[in-house]
Order: structure tokens, then sequence, then C-alpha cells
């Protein structure tokens, strides 16, 4: 089975969620491996269309290339960094950091829901809204257009990294007022692009 989305090992929910940084098309491998060595993985794949010579073919690849999530205990350390094709642990001064549960739930509840997700530039600034209706009720996140679309983006903020999936314009609503990706009360618009004009969908 190809480690799509979820691969479970010892499931451990009480445990927090980490990131491994992996070398370039080895996320699916280390996964796997992570797997076997009982700890829960999660790599989010993404369907895409690529032409190769006279021909197209469907592929499936890596939301965040070169990271996969899990969770396990740290105890095992040395486990998971002898794990073939993992680099390290994303953290900070050599100590791991845990990735909010939050922000990893909400890709997975997107993946498991079927619609379209696909990589999207990690975003900092524009407004944070909680889908209100729908089969992504209460998931949060940074709503921006994209080609005449309404799409949420859902972040990873220890990685840098975001993803986004459609949803309606009038299924979300502003979280907490004048609250923002930064918790400030106001941007300017040079900084919202079109994440400001996504909100009058």
């Amino acid at each position: 089975m190809e480690p799509g989305v979820n691969r479970t090992g010892d499931w451990a929910p009480e445990l927090p969620w980490f990131a491994a940084y992996t070398r370039y098309q080895h996320e699916k491998g280390v996964a796997e491996v992570l797997a076997s060595k009982g700890f829960e993985t999660f790599l989010p794949l993404y369907a895409v269309t690529h032409r190769w010579k006279d021909r197209f073919k469907n592929l499936s690849l890596p939301l965040f290339p070169c990271y996969v999530f899990f969770r396990g205990s740290l105890a095992r350390r040395l486990e998971i960094l002898t794990t073939p094709g993992l680099h390290w642990l994303v953290g900070c001064g050599g100590c791991p950091s845990e990735i909010p549960r939050a922000e990893v739930e909400a890709l997975q509840r997107a993946m498991g829901e079927g619609v379209k997700v696909e990589p999207y530039p990690f975003l900092k600034y524009g407004d944070w809204v909680r889908v209100k209706s729908g089969p992504l009720t209460g998931i949060e996140g940074i709503l921006v257009r994209k080609k005449n679309r309404s799409r949420l983006v859902l972040s990873i903020e220890l990685l840098q990294k975001s993803a986004t999936v459609e949803v309606d314009g009038f299924a979300v609503e502003r979280v907490g007022g004048e609250r923002t990706a930064l918790g400030v009360r106001s941007l300017p618009n040079e900084f919202l692009g079109e994440g400001r004009k996504s909100l009058r969908c």
C-alpha cells in the first residue's frame, strides 16, 4: 500500500507530531520505514498530471517535498535518525520541535474528504477564517483567491510550508474579528493581495 496519507505503526494520539527532513524523492521510503519501526506517519500526497514525451502521466507527489510527519517516542531518536534517506528532525538548536496537532489534523481532514489539495506558497499575511458549513466545517486557515476560486490555505508554521484546498467563499467566516495570520489588527493591502478580495465572495 502506498503511504498516501497515513501509515500507522503504534498509534499514540497523546504524543506530539514532529517533522523529518528527508533526501529528495525519499519521502515515501522514509514514511514506510518509520511505520515499520512502529511510528505513526503522515505523508500527504497530491495528484498532478505531467507530460512525458508524447503522453501524459498521472503522479502522486508529496505535498511538502522532503518532509514526512510522524509521532512516537523521541526516546527512540537513534532509530529515527538511522532511517535510510532521513537527514534530520526539524527543530531548533538540535532539539526537535513539536508541530501543533491542529495543523496536522487540518491537513489530514482535508486530504480525507477527497477535495482538491495542492501546494501553495507559504503565507504569513492574510485574514484568518473558519469554515462554517460543509464537510470541512471547523477547519481554520487563510482565505485567498486563485483563478477566480476561493481557497483555504492550510499551513505548517514550523516548516514554512502551505497547501490550499478549494472552499466556497460563503462557507467561511472571519475568526476573531480583525485577527490575521500574525495576530495583528491590520496589514497593508500589498501584503494581503488577493486574500483580502476573497473575503467578499
